[in-house]
């Protein structure tokens, strides 16, 4: 069973510092002006952090490497406490010179019904989207 640790230090008031075992650092931010992201974000990113990782993965074994990629990911709170993410949704935005539109539906399927954990450990509606944009060589990266 792999074991994970992660630190979170208080700098001030409610910002802080996380921290992981490799000693690389992250700001988690709920004060104002904010400095970092808040840990409702952070959340939503390692989501869709996660599901990248095994959709690029998952896209270069079928040879259709992403030459552009983003995943976007919104989701809906509940009103009451803890305020739990209820419905998220989940993005998937690609092009590339051989990206088929059934590969990619494919890969993001994979990602977040076998290998994503982020997704595994979430309890809330996830939906999934797939786009595949035209492609350009000259069009500029996001």
């Amino acid at each position: 069973m792999a074991r994970k640790k992660v630190v979170v230090y208080q700098l001030v008031g409610h910002r802080f510092m996380g921290v992981n075992e490799q000693g690389d650092k992250a700001m988690i931010d709920g004060d104002q002006p904010p400095t970092g992201p808040r840990p409702m974000e952070l959340l939503l990113m390692a989501l869709g952090a996660c599901t990248a990782y095994d959709v690029v993965d998952i896209m270069n074994k079928k040879k259709q490497p992403l030459a552009r990629y983003r995943v976007e990911v919104e989701g809906v709170r509940a009103e009451t406490h803890p305020k739990r993410y209820t419905q998220i949704t989940v993005r998937h935005i690609a092009s590339g010179p051989n990206v088929t539109e059934e590969a990619l539906r494919r890969a993001v399927e994979l990602s977040h019904t076998k290998y994503c954990s982020v997704s595994a450990s979430l309890n809330a509606e996830i939906t999934t989207e797939v786009v595949v944009e035209p492609w350009e060589e000259d069009a500029p990266r996001h």
